[in-house]
């Protein structure tokens, strides 16, 4: 196997498994608040403004199903609701209720808490390193295979 096919495995397999713990880390973080890491997911892509599932599913890099199937859990328990699309009739913005704004609040203490040993277990400058590293990848990956 050349370097370039053993570094791209060794990538992927890194990034499935960081996937993993960071979806361990948030079902950990979400549970207290009656919420799933996927929920929180969600909610989270339409805090600062609403968007269509659509919209959520490339933020996320999750499938619009999904996205959908999230929603519609998250509107039937009233932490969000469908709002008209001035741009498009038939794909309805998502929006935070009151009551999933509170959710979401709920998590915040330990989102921190879990931050800051996080921080303070890499260091800062080790933190910014990872991130920038991470952007670059994805920025890649998404020019390789014409994803936005």
């Amino acid at each position: 196997m050349s370097e370039s096919a053993e570094l791209l495995s060794g990538l992927a397999l890194g990034a499935f498994r960081l996937n993993g713990q960071f979806l361990h880390v948030a079902e950990g973080l979400a549970r207290p608040a009656g919420m799933t890491a996927a929920w929180w997911q969600v909610l989270g892509a339409v805090l600062r403004e609403p968007l269509p599932v659509a919209g959520i599913a490339r933020a996320m890099g999750m499938t619009r199903q999904g996205v959908q199937r999230i929603a519609d859990l998250l509107v039937e328990r009233g932490l969000a609701e469908y709002r008209p699309n001035p741009a498009h009739r038939r794909a309805k913005l998502l929006q935070p209720t009151e009551a999933g704004r509170a959710a979401v609040a709920e998590i915040v203490p330990a989102h921190q808490a879990f931050a800051d040993r996080l921080v303070a277990e890499l260091g800062v400058e080790t933190a910014r390193g990872c991130l920038q590293s991470l952007q670059h990848l994805s920025a890649a990956l998404d020019r390789l295979t014409d994803q936005p």
